[in-house]
């Protein structure tokens, strides 16, 4: 546990080159959650920057339609910001060149903490810091490549492999030397992807550390949590992921707790069942009825936990198809019933417990240099491209 909750003074904007994030809260990229219409849906609750999922630079580069299609963005969205991920310096500059003068993208951040095996076992995602030479390879390549078009580069991180293989500190430094705008930490290594706490001691280190803005990830459950993550490490603002997840309302009330204003009551049921309807209108507007309801139902169980609603209900919620099932489904719920308490603080989405082990390629952890080894078998699995 992180121990008792601090306030804090209302924190400056997060300045990234030209672009400014007031509050300083950015929203993580979370593969099938954070489309153009979660991102319209959370930003209509607050302000700060808001990242669409997470795409492939080889998947940029090679033109491949479904990559492109993750690449949308609604009007309101004043910052179009991408994650990309990819483990060539080469294709890394291509994709950004691409995204910048093809896409109007305004903010590019660069993911090195995947902790799933089948990235890992290859040298990608939260195993490639480990490779500093790669790492700052990138990063460079990247700078240079967004720099005509005015764009900030940014990179989220771990904190290393594992206790015994730590990374974030070099990271760091590479990242201020290659010229990005900050970098972000999830407190965790990748042996315990999801699992565990995230250690906020660590993003304490990394901002005594780096002459870059440091953003801290881990265990943002309610707003007082990211209050006390930046009083407690320094870090110059929050990256929200799991925390969000069935409660875009969290983004309401993070604004408020950083403006210095008393905590939004708490919605109830008929409060959620609006903000659901609402998720269904923007899916559907995105990628039509059919697919928008399919793409609804893994939200259903986060907006609904905790709540008293029946098996049945919950079940047909689950299985809904069309915005009028919805709409009638919605209307069986009693508006009236408060917000369940219990769930406040509680981690949402992905657990677990630690891994025995990182899945790493032969010989991985033997050098902290990768030379012109090829890896781009890294990237091949990787949803996006």
């Amino acid at each position: 546990m992180h121990g008792s909750q601090q306030t804090l003074v209302r924190p400056a904007p997060l300045r990234l080159g030209p672009v400014t994030v007031d509050p300083p809260v950015v929203l993580a990229p979370m593969a099938g959650i954070t489309n153009a219409a979660y991102r319209q849906l959370c930003r209509e609750q607050g302000a700060g920057l808001y990242v669409c999922e997470m795409i492939t630079s080889r998947g940029i580069v090679e033109r491949i339609p479904r990559t492109f299609a993750m690449l949308r963005f609604d009007p309101a969205e004043t910052v179009r910001s991408v994650q990309l991920y990819g483990v060539d310096a080469d294709v890394m500059a291509k994709a950004t060149t691409i995204l910048c003068a093809e896409f109007g993208v305004g903010h590019v951040d660069l993911n090195f903490g995947c902790p799933v095996p089948k990235v890992t076992r290859r040298g990608g995602g939260g195993a490639l810091p480990w490779k500093r030479d790669r790492l700052a390879a990138i990063l460079t390549a990247t700078v240079k490549a967004a720099e005509p078009y005015g764009v900030p580069v940014t990179m989220k991180t771990r904190i290393g492999i594992d206790a015994d293989h730590e990374t974030f500190l070099d990271a760091g430094r590479i990242a201020a030397d290659s010229g990005c705008a900050a970098i972000a930490l999830h407190a965790r290594t990748v042996k315990q992807s999801y699992g565990g706490y995230a250690d906020w001691d660590r993003i304490a280190e990394l901002v005594a550390s780096t002459s870059i803005p440091v953003l801290g990830n881990g265990d943002i459950w309610e707003a007082p949590d990211a209050l006390a993550m930046m009083a407690r490490t320094g870090c110059a603002g929050v990256v929200i992921g799991r925390g969000c997840l069935g409660r875009p309302w969290l983004f309401r009330d993070l604004a408020a707790a950083f403006a210095g204003q008393p905590a939004p009551p708490l919605p109830t049921l008929g409060e959620v069942a609006a903000m659901v309807y609402r998720h269904a209108e923007l899916l559907a507007g995105l990628d039509g009825e059919t697919h928008g309801m399919r793409d609804l139902r893994k939200h259903m169980a986060w907006y609904f936990k905790g709540f008293p609603i029946g098996a049945e209900l919950r079940r047909g919620l689950a299985m809904v198809s069309t915005l009028a099932e919805l709409d009638g489904l919605l209307a069986q719920l009693d508006p009236g019933i408060e917000f369940p308490r219990a769930e406040l603080g509680s981690p949402r989405g992905r657990q677990g417990s630690a891994r025995e082990r990182v899945v790493l390629p032969y010989g991985w952890l033997d050098s902290q240099c990768l030379g012109d080894a090829d890896i781009a078998d890294a990237e091949s699995d990787v949803s996006g491209g």
